[in-house]
């Protein structure tokens, strides 16, 4: 579940939606989210366009992008060419050589730059820094 924390501070941006897209739920289901996750409690509420940004760093709304682009390509790309797992969802366009990822088994997101800690990662070294898309989003938004 995500936290009021977080739900205050949506509502104060004029991010959140109490009312659930049924496009977006089918978006969830089709990449294969568990729709009771908080990772799909935030994108069923929260939307500010396709992308939130903080801190210089964006963050796709996921449902918009499946439905509004062609985001099997950016899982190809990120399963493919990253050599990242079939499990993790790019949660950005992985530019300046970095990005999130979301794990839909497990819940943790990992943040993964080119070289280091992505070989690394892939050879299990590295563990996801959150364990849960609640904390990922707190810290992203700096919540505290």
């Amino acid at each position: 579940m995500i936290s009021k924390k977080l739900i205050d501070y949506c509502k104060q941006q004029g991010w959140w939606y109490d009312d659930v897209s049924a496009d977006y739920e089918i978006e969830l289901k089709k990449i294969g989210v568990d729709t009771s996750s908080d990772f799909s409690q935030f994108y069923l509420h929260v939307e500010d366009g396709p992308t939130f940004m903080n801190r210089g760093k964006e963050i796709y709304q996921i449902c918009w992008f499946s439905k509004n682009t062609n985001f099997d390509l950016a899982l190809k790309r990120t399963h493919e060419t990253l050599g990242v797992p079939i499990e993790y969802l790019p949660l950005d366009s992985f530019e300046g050589e970095s990005g999130f990822f979301y794990n839909k088994l497990t819940g943790e997101v990992v943040e993964l730059s080119l070289g280091g800690s992505l070989s690394e990662f892939k050879q299990g070294g590295l563990k996801p820094q959150w364990t849960n898309f609640n904390d990922f989003l707190e810290s992203f938004f700096e919540l505290g």
